[in-house]
């Protein structure tokens, strides 16, 4: 118990200043680039991907809620992205280049300024201790970001498939595949609402000719700017579609607050041109923007636990060097 006590210790993390609703935060991992940590149903375990110091690629990794039990269930080949838990967390599902080729595919030519590379990625799914893993998107384009809706019967997530980057559904098995957004731009990072009524994402539209000339440009690069974007919502069939926030910069990473009334989400609108993202809510239509954390540093990709008492997210916060992104979970304080 000593020990456990003291390990415990060791990995907590002060709340800056105005972070009222984290409560006793706890640093779950220590160095390097670690990011898109999401809940097992059960809330006892966290899927995410951290980049391993040999091949400089992501893979997926698991770990218990106290930071113990780490462990990779992805092969080590290519390189993955936004893992998830289903089927009671008997298996799991994520994006790999790996049918594309075990090395780690190259880096975006930043010369064309900040862009992320669209791999050649598929979804697959798997045991939950990695093994057993089964391709159940074959598509040569971008297929990743997905997401499973409560009654875990449906992935939702985004796809280059028909040459513009869309928000598409499909069954756990890969059958009945229906696309969602149509509109010219960048739809992605979705997320279904805790009641599976509603799906949340972010989403920019080129509103210009020069504008839609340059992403389109970027898409037949497998490339995209994801430096301006704002947080949408609609229903999960794809209607009523309708902006939730007009911030102007990067606004990414949704996820609904437990009550599905309101929704958290990184941004750094106030500074569009840095990378001091911070973590906010706002209620569904738009209203009462909050500031959910204050750091100076990068805080993205936040996740309630299922019974709501607990937020995951990874920020820069704490780096023992400039820029490593590290796995942070804290006690959620509603009403502080």
């Amino acid at each position: 118990m000593l020990r456990f006590l003291l390990a415990a210790l060791l990995q907590a993390v002060p709340a800056d200043s105005g972070e009222v609703h984290l409560q006793n935060i706890r640093q779950l991992t220590f160095g390097g680039q670690n990011a898109e940590a999401y809940f097992s149903r059960s809330g006892r375990q966290i899927i995410f991907q951290r980049q391993e110091a040999d091949s400089g690629c992501d893979q997926e990794f698991v770990m218990n809620t106290d930071g113990t039990g780490l462990h990779r269930v992805s092969n080590g080949k290519g390189r993955t992205t936004c893992g998830y838990f289903f089927d009671a967390d008997r298996r799991i599902f994520y994006a790999t280049t790996q049918h594309a080729g075990a090395a780690c595919p190259p880096r975006p030519d930043y010369s064309k300024g900040y862009v992320w590379a669209l791999y050649d990625y598929d979804i697959y799914v798997a045991d939950a201790d990695g093994s057993g893993a089964r391709r159940i998107t074959n598509n040569p384009h971008y297929d990743a970001e997905g997401t499973l809706s409560p009654d875990g019967t449906t992935i939702v997530f985004t796809s280059l498939r028909d040459g513009d980057l869309d928000i598409y559904t499909m069954n756990v098995d890969g059958t009945h595949l229906k696309r969602l957004t149509r509109t010219l731009g960048y739809d992605g990072g979705p997320f279904f609402s805790p009641d599976g009524k509603q799906i949340v994402y972010r989403a920019w539209h080129p509103q210009t000719a020069t504008d839609s000339a340059d992403y389109r440009g970027l898409i037949a690069q497998n490339l995209v700017r994801p430096v301006r974007m704002e947080i949408w919502v609609m229903d999960g069939d794809g209607s009523h579609q309708h902006q939730v926030t007009n911030l102007g910069g990067a606004n990414f990473a949704p996820y609904f607050h437990p009550d599905g009334k309101r929704i958290i989400f990184a941004s750094n609108y106030k500074n569009p041109r840095s990378r001091n993202f911070d973590l906010f809510l706002v209620n569904a239509d738009g209203s009462n923007l909050e500031q959910i954390t204050t750091n100076t540093e990068f805080d993205a990709f936040p996740m309630f636990s299922p019974d709501g008492r607990q937020l995951v997210w990874a920020s820069n916060r704490n780096g023992k060097v400039q820029g490593e992104t590290n796995i942070f979970i804290a006690d959620w304080i509603e009403k502080p």
